[in-house]
């Protein structure tokens, strides 16, 4: 019996030996982890395996709540070693510190898993949101956000874009973890993660072609945001109509109702294209305009190297600086303005590329031509009239047979 109890001690020992833990005694600031196996009201006893027994107590206790709010007998538990040895012969702890290592492991077990948290956002700059996860603080890029909470702002003014964000301070958000290094204190938030991952179930309805109705949310310099059937996605400004557009908010608002079509779908992302669903007007501009015909158009835009000029409503065109008549050494902007209604020439017609090429050059070459001719006209027609007289004295009086009886 007593070699037998022997010989269980021994396998015992030998694998106590065996365990990486046997030699791997804490030392002061070290984070342990240890079993809870007394608790009360003035301090808490933790079986460290392989080691001694700790003691949390006094001041140590203060972070227990917040860390450990559900704390029995049984659980592990995560410490700071304060002192290896008290006056007892505990190894004292405290919760104290510990609670962010507990803290950030886990948020990296969330990340792991890939689960879903709400974070609460506490500040707002202008590239984003900080926000908290329980007690680890992180930071929510404005490129992270969900398309509802994306800050689209006209003319990308900075200071609208910051009150808007600012307006979800004190807010709960529902985000993925994107990134999270403890050591580098980084914690990175997605909001559009998760948003991305809801929209494949709606996504997988569409394909490209189809026509889609919905409300525009949001009117930007770049397009215009569609709502439909609880997607989301951007008609370009190059898609809202045929003609050019400089500001899209010219033709469209925030809750208007249109129907576009589904012109391609990336990820998550769904484009659309409205005047796929109207008709090319440059598919019949024979009808309207040709080539040396004499047009009177709006100037919508004065560039250095020329004119946008709309004709009607839905066909503009370009008139270059080389087809201009303009003051050589005056910048084309000091004489030509905005609104201007001038006179043109239409000297080419591309409808596959929907241009149209307008001249003032050609217009006044015609026109002087014409006076040229008309002119010459006038030459010939007083050399008829007028018949070739004979010469006249030099005292200016006319030889006597000329004179009329």
């Amino acid at each position: 019996m007593l070699i037998s109890n022997t010989i269980e001690v021994s396998e015992e020992l030998k694998n106590l030996l065996t365990t990486k833990d046997f030699f791997n005694i804490p030392k002061a600031d070290d984070v342990i982890k240890g079993i809870v196996i007394s608790m009360s009201p003035r301090e808490i006893l933790i079986d460290i395996p392989g080691y001694k027994t700790g003691l949390i107590s006094g001041v140590g206790l203060q972070e227990q709540q917040s860390i450990y709010p559900d704390l029995k007998i049984g659980d592990e538990i995560e410490a700071i070693v304060i002192d290896l040895e008290n006056e007892e012969g505990f190894v004292e702890l405290s919760f104290h510190g510990a609670g962010q290592t507990k803290a950030w492991d886990d948020v990296l077990s969330v990340k792991q898993t890939g689960k879903v948290v709400e974070v609460k956002v506490v500040d707002a700059n202008r590239g984003g949101l900080m926000c908290v996860l329980g007690r680890t603080a992180g930071f929510l890029p404005v490129s992270q956000l969900a398309p509802e909470h994306y800050p689209r702002v006209a003319g990308g003014d900075k200071s609208k874009i910051l009150d808007k964000l600012r307006s979800f301070i004190d807010q709960n958000l529902r985000v993925r973890v994107l990134d999270a290094d403890p050591k580098e204190n980084k914690l990175i938030f997605s909001e559009k993660a998760l948003w991305e991952e809801e929209q494949k179930e709606h996504l997988a309805k569409y394909k490209v072609g189809d026509v889609v109705e919905g409300t525009i949310t949001a009117v930007t310099d770049f397009g215009v945001f569609v709502s439909f059937d609880d997607l989301e996605g951007l008609v370009h400004i190059s898609e809202i109509a045929w003609q050019r557009i400089d500001n899209p908010a010219d033709l469209v608002k925030v809750s208007d109702h249109v129907r576009a079509q589904v012109l391609s779908i990336q990820g998550s992302k769904i484009f659309l294209s409205m005047k796929a669903l109207i008709e090319d007007p440059w598919r019949k501009i024979s009808e309207r305009y040709q080539v040396g015909q004499v047009v009177k158009g709006r100037v919508l835009k004065v560039n250095p190297f020329g004119l946008f000029v709309e004709l009607d409503p839905e066909i503009h065109g370009l008139a270059h600086v080389s087809e201009l008549v303009i003051e050589s050494g005056v910048p084309i902007e000091e004489q030509i303005k905005y609104g201007d209604e001038l006179e043109f020439k239409v000297v080419s017609i591309e409808p596959e590329n929907h241009r149209l090429g307008l001249s003032q050059k050609a217009l006044k070459h015609e026109a002087g031509h014409k006076e040229s001719k008309e002119s010459e006209g006038a030459d010939e027609s007083n050399d008829e009239v007028m018949p070739s007289s004979p010469s006249v004295a030099q005292d200016g009086i006319a030889p006597k047979e000329d004179v009329v009886q």
